[in-house]
C-alpha cells in the first residue's frame, strides 16, 4: 500500500520533479561554450575573465527572474532599464559615499520600485492595458526621475556596497550568493507555496484559473511588483560591483533579460516558468559575450551574437519542430489531399 501511494504521488507530482528541456539544452550549450573557450579562446575562461564575468551574470540572472515572473503571466516588462538604473543611481546619489546614508537610499530604492511595479501592474492587470505600452511608458517615466535625481553625472559608489556588492567570499564574488539565494528562494515560493501554485496556475490557463475562483487580475499585477524587486536587488548590486556606475547603466539589460527567459524554456506566450534554466541561460549569455569580446569583435558583432541567441531561443521553445518535419517530408500526392 505505502509503495502504491509514493508511486501515485511520483505520479501526481512528477512534472515538479522532471527536469525541464530548457535546462537540459541551455547547460549543454553552456558546457560546450566553456570547451569551445579552452580551444578558440583559452583568455575567456581564464580565473580573471571568469571572476570578472560572475558578478555581472548574478546580476542578469535576478533580472532575468523578474522577467520570468512577468512572461509566466503573458506579459513582457520593457521597464528593465529604468528601474536598474533608477536603482544604481538612488544607491550612489542619495548617499555620495557616506556608508551612513547608505540604508536609508536602499530603502528609498526599494519604496521607489515597488511603487513602478505596483502602477505596471494596475496598468496592465486592473486596466488591461498592453504589457509593451504600459512599461514602455513606465519605462521612459522612470529615465524622467533618473535625469532627476541624477542630472546624467554619475557618483561613486560607498565603500560599504563596493565590500558587500563587489567583494569576494571564499574566492567567489559575493554577488554570485545574492543570486544563488534568489534562485533557491523564489523556486521554493513558486513550487512549494499555495500562492505560488496559484500562480503557475494561472500563467498555465488563466481562463481555467478565474473559472475555480482564483484571482487573475491580482497575480497579473502582482507579478510586475515582483519583478521591479528583483530589478532593485540588481540595481543595488551593481552600484556596488561598478566603481562610478553611469546614470543609464540598465541600459544593457533589457534584451539579454528576454533572452535568458526564452533560452531557459520559458514561453513568450506564457505558462510555466522555469526559473534554474533562467539562472544558467544567464550565465550562458554572459560567458558567450566574454567569449565573443575574447575574439576581439565590435560592439555591433555582440549585439548580433545576442540577438541570434535571442532567435534561436524563440525557434527552439516556439516552433512545432515535429509537425514542420512531418510536413516537409509529405509527399506532393499526400500535400494535395
Amino acid at each position: 500500500m505505502a509503495t502504491a501511494a509514493t508511486d501515485r504521488y511520483t505520479v501526481k507530482s512528477g512534472s515538479r520533479l522532471r527536469v525541464s528541456r530548457g535546462l537540459v539544452t541551455v547547460t549543454v550549450a553552456l558546457v560546450a561554450l566553456v570547451l569551445a573557450g579552452e580551444v578558440l579562446a583559452p583568455t575567456s575562461v581564464s580565473h580573471g575573465a571568469l571572476l570578472g564575468m560572475l558578478p555581472f551574470a548574478a546580476v542578469l540572472a535576478i533580472v532575468g527572474l523578474g522577467q520570468t515572473l512577468v512572461v509566466q503571466q503573458g506579459g513582457i516588462d520593457l521597464s528593465v532599464p529604468g528601474g536598474i538604473s533608477l536603482v544604481v543611481v538612488i544607491c550612489t546619489h542619495q548617499p555620495n559615499g557616506d556608508d551612513h546614508k547608505l540604508l536609508p537610499a536602499v530603502g528609498l530604492a526599494l519604496a521607489m520600485s515597488v511603487a513602478a511595479g505596483a502602477l505596471n501592474g494596475f496598468l496592465i492587470g486592473r486596466l488591461g492595458l498592453n504589457p509593451i505600452v504600459a512599461t514602455l511608458g513606465m519605462n521612459a517615466l522612470l529615465y524622467a526621475v533618473v535625469l532627476a535625481v541624477s542630472g546624467g553625472i554619475p557618483r561613486g559608489t560607498t565603500r560599504l556596497l563596493a565590500r558587500v556588492a563587489g567583494g569576494l567570499t571564499l574566492g567567489i564574488p559575493n554577488s554570485a550568493y545574492f543570486a544563488l539565494a534568489a534562485v533557491v528562494i523564489t523556486t521554493v515560493a513558486m513550487k512549494s507555496t499555495v500562492a505560488g501554485r496559484r500562480f503557475e496556475a494561472i500563467g498555465a490557463n488563466a481562463t481555467a484559473a478565474a473559472a475555480t475562483g482564483l484571482k487573475v487580475r491580482r497575480h497579473r499585477g502582482g507579478a510586475y511588483v515582483w519583478a521591479q524587486v528583483f530589478y532593485w536587488l540588481a540595481g543595488v548590486l551593481l552600484a556596488g560591483i561598478v566603481a562610478q556606475p553611469i546614470a543609464y547603466q540598465g541600459d544593457t539589460y533589457l534584451l539579454p533579460s528576454v533572452a535568458a527567459v526564452v533560452l531557459g524554456g520559458t514561453s513568450l506566450l506564457g505558462g510555466r516558468g522555469y526559473l534554474v534554466a533562467t539562472a544558467v541561460a544567464a550565465l550562458f549569455l554572459s560567458q558567450l559575450e566574454q567569449f565573443v569580446l575574447a575574439l576581439g569583435v565590435t560592439f555591433a558583432i555582440r549585439t548580433l551574437v545576442e540577438s541570434a541567441a535571442l532567435a534561436i531561443g524563440v525557434a527552439l521553445y516556439t516552433v512545432d519542430w515535429r509537425a514542420l518535419r512531418v510536413r516537409l517530408l509529405r509527399s506532393p500526392a499526400e500535400a494535395g489531399t
